[in-house]
């Protein structure tokens, strides 16, 4: 259903269960973030109704899973930290297309998101599956459940601002672009992309 390129490699959930006070801190922030990033999407266009409309409830939403995050990470005794710079994100965001029309420029934004949402909940799977904890195996699980629904809602929102035959091609670019920032990064086991 994600049509990811290119698979996490399977050593990830091996070195983000050995690292699991940087992954819960870096997931709080790509909580926050994706929030965030979704407040500026409205705000960007707030002509947009249909955005609107979607994205808010994703807004509550992402800041419920920030608040959750917060949770486990106060229940195992450890500290939110600073927020790092996330290569995945800034990769994508220097492949984005500029100019071009509005609906041109907020797709290529809607794209950038749903790709992080698919990276996240692929990623989450595997936490849901392998990790020993279970309790974060089911926190994750339910996480995983909610990335795959937000994908699907930046997918659509792409499908209502532009015409069906430009949203399909211009995915099917921006997932092989994916695929090569994937595969540039290092294999990190403290980060969530």
């Amino acid at each position: 259903m994600l049509g990811l390129k290119l698979p996490t490699d399977p050593r990830w959930v091996n070195i983000a269960e050995k690292n699991i006070e940087e992954i819960l801190v870096d997931h709080a922030y790509c909580e926050q973030k994706a929030a965030s990033s979704c407040i500026s999407l409205i705000i960007q266009f707030p002509e947009k109704e249909k955005l609107r409309e979607v994205l808010m409830p994703v807004v509550a939403e992402e800041w419920a899973h920030f608040r959750m995050v917060i949770k486990e990470l106060d229940k195992r005794g450890f500290t939110l930290g600073k927020q790092r710079k996330d290569e995945y994100v800034h990769q994508l965001y220097a492949k984005m297309k500029r100019g071009g029309s509005v609906n041109e420029q907020l797709t290529e934004k809607l794209f950038m998101n749903a790709l992080i949402e698919a990276r996240s909940c692929e990623r989450f799977r595997l936490l849901s599956q392998e990790i020993s904890d279970e309790s974060l195996r089911d926190f994750y699980h339910e996480l995983m459940i909610s990335e795959a629904g937000h994908y699907v809602n930046f997918i659509d929102l792409a499908r209502e601002y532009m015409p069906a035959e430009h949203v399909k091609k211009r995915w099917a670019e921006w997932l092989e672009i994916e695929a090569e920032v994937i595969n540039s990064l290092e294999l990190r086991g403290d980060r969530v992309h």
